[in-house]
């Protein structure tokens, strides 16, 4: 553990170091961004649970935890490693590996003529001029301590464009790879994705760890969706149980926007996930659609903040949560309907199913209006596996594994039926079925004293 005079100190020094060896440091409009956010940084520190956004979470085990900023060759990953992680049927596979590009490991060469799937770096080292029309025009590094982070230490991530009336039928995938060292290493990946109007594309991040071991991966994505494009942007995280994972997914949203957001975490000790659309132009739509499943000592925070800024837009937000052991899950929703967003349509919805007494869930959903013609609800519930439903599939032959898995599946198959179909949601099937049958595997019977099943009716909150 360090204290936070030698944190600073620490991290001052890998952002000098960062600062000279980066090759777009020459570009001022950068350069600034990032010492601002640096600069911000160092002023706030790490939020703590006095923070209203970070109530239910305590993120001292980073603060206090001697990071080092991974290099370029901080880890070694072969073709054969990642197998188990290529997802049929994508259109493209880029690797990044302890935060930095792999030109090795990365799988091209499917794309459509004129998409744009590629190191941010390397496009910096290109064409900055593109960049500089959006990247860290949206983020605001200002409210959030871990987003002026990542944009002082951003050393690489993925640049993804999709030109006007395009139709990226097969998915693009960015896999985020952990190699675990001797000394717990940190990452700052920074993603754009800029689909320009009349545009469709499916984007995919996987955030995955090669070994076990301390490491802290804080990333940040920028998607600006054009006029009339239609983008769905997945989310999946399956970390070591050491791993802590911050991510933040900040949305700008066009004229009859349509972006669907899915998360899927499973993995980590420490996970908070942001997901922060802006519905700028008139008749935006936009899903958050996710799913957490978590289990011994697992903390697993949902933020979700949807700001409503012009009228005749919609938004959805279903999350489900499951936990076991002694995990404790987050929701928080928070829907902002500013004074100009007349006509808004906005819905807000978490479930969650507690499989042992010492798991816990804390959800906050909220609403904040300002405009006086709106269709605004919001709910949540918390309860446990139905012991009625459970009896009724044993009855019927089904083993309890079996019938608990079932179960498990029909409540998470709310999510995933959600999203599209395509390559992307059957492999997250294939990936749900595996990972459940463990879930239902380790889940014991809850019983009174004198043996007979004991269930626990959904309570609901708001």
């Amino acid at each position: 553990m360090i204290t936070a005079a030698q944190q600073l100190e620490s991290y001052l020094g890998s952002f000098s170091r960062l600062e000279k060896q980066a090759a777009w440091s020459g570009l001022s409009w950068w350069r600034k961004l990032r010492e601002d956010a640096f600069a911000r940084f160092t002023e706030v520190g790490f939020p703590t649970p006095h923070d209203e956004d970070w109530r239910f979470t305590n993120v001292s085990a980073i603060a206090q935890t001697p990071f080092q900023l991974a290099g370029k060759e901080s880890g070694r990953v072969s073709p054969e490693d990642l197998e188990r992680w290529r997802v049929p049927g994508a259109a493209c596979q880029l690797v990044f590996v302890n935060g930095r590009f792999s030109s090795e490991l990365s799988r091209t060469g499917k794309l459509p003529a004129g998409v744009t799937a590629s190191s941010l770096a390397e496009q910096f080292t290109k064409d900055p001029k593109v960049l500089e029309l959006h990247l860290g025009r949206y983020l605001d590094i200002r409210r959030d301590a871990f987003s002026a982070l990542n944009t002082a230490f951003t050393a690489d991530g993925a640049y993804v464009h999709i030109p006007k009336g395009v139709v990226a039928g097969d998915p693009i995938y960015l896999l985020f790879v952990s190699t675990g060292n001797n000394e717990p290493l940190m990452t700052h990946p920074r993603n754009l994705i800029v689909a320009e109007e009349e545009s469709q594309a499916s984007v995919v991040e996987d955030y995955v760890s090669l070994n076990a071991g301390a490491a802290f991966c804080n990333t940040v994505t920028e998607l600006v969706a054009g006029d009339s494009s239609v983008i769905s942007h997945y989310m999946i995280e399956r970390e070591d149980p050491q791993a802590f994972n911050v991510s933040t997914l900040r949305i700008q949203q066009g004229r009859s926007a349509n972006v669907a957001s899915h998360s899927v975490l499973l993995g980590g000790g420490l996970v908070r996930n942001n997901v922060h659309p802006v519905l700028a132009g008139e008749g935006a739509e936009c899903l958050i659609n996710g799913l957490f499943i978590g289990n011994g000592r697992q903390h697993l925070d949902n933020y979700m903040l949807v700001e409503h800024a012009s009228p005749h837009c919609d938004s959805r937000q279903f999350y489900n949560g499951i936990l076991d052991g002694r995990a404790r899950g987050v929701f928080h929703g928070r829907i902002v309907v500013h004074k100009d967003a007349q006509k808004t349509d906005a819905k807000q919805t978490n479930r969650n199913l507690l499989l042992s007494d010492d798991a816990q869930i804390d959800t906050k959903p909220q609403l904040e209006i300002y405009a006086d013609d709106v269709k605004c609800t919001h709910g949540a519930t918390i309860g446990q596996i139905e012991e009625n439903a459970l009896f009724y599939l044993r009855s019927r032959g089904i083993d309890e594994v079996s019938a608990r898995k079932l179960l498990l599946l029909a409540f998470a198959n709310e999510c995933l039926d959600r999203m599209k179909q395509d390559s992307v949601r059957t492999y997250l099937e294939a990936l749900m079925n595996r990972h459940l049958f463990q879930v239902a595997n380790s889940v014991p019977v809850a019983r009174t004293d004198r043996g007979e099943d004991q269930g626990r009716n959904w309570e609901e909150l708001g």
